[in-house]
């Protein structure tokens, strides 16, 4: 799976979990740059994400996450 498929896979799960329509992926968003990312919704969101593309990550890997390029990335991985 490459990176334009999980983009592609994630916007929707984002607008789902932000409840935000109008947010728009980028490789360097972070939770400072969605008003509605806070502790509670990372974890919905992490959940969410493993759940859409049928992964787990361990603890160390979510602690390396610094943006949604970050998570795209480890889902790539996985995904193969």
């Amino acid at each position: 799976m490459d990176r334009a498929d999980i983009i592609k896979r994630l916007e929707p799960v984002m607008r789902d979990v932000f409840d935000d329509d109008d947010i728009q992926y980028r490789d360097d968003l972070t939770a400072k740059d969605v008003e509605e990312w806070d502790s509670l919704s990372h974890i919905r969101f992490i959940v969410a994400v493993e759940k859409a593309f049928r992964i787990r990550f361990t603890s160390s890997e979510m602690e390396g996450f610094n943006s949604v390029g970050d998570l795209v990335d480890a889902v790539a991985k996985k995904a193969t």
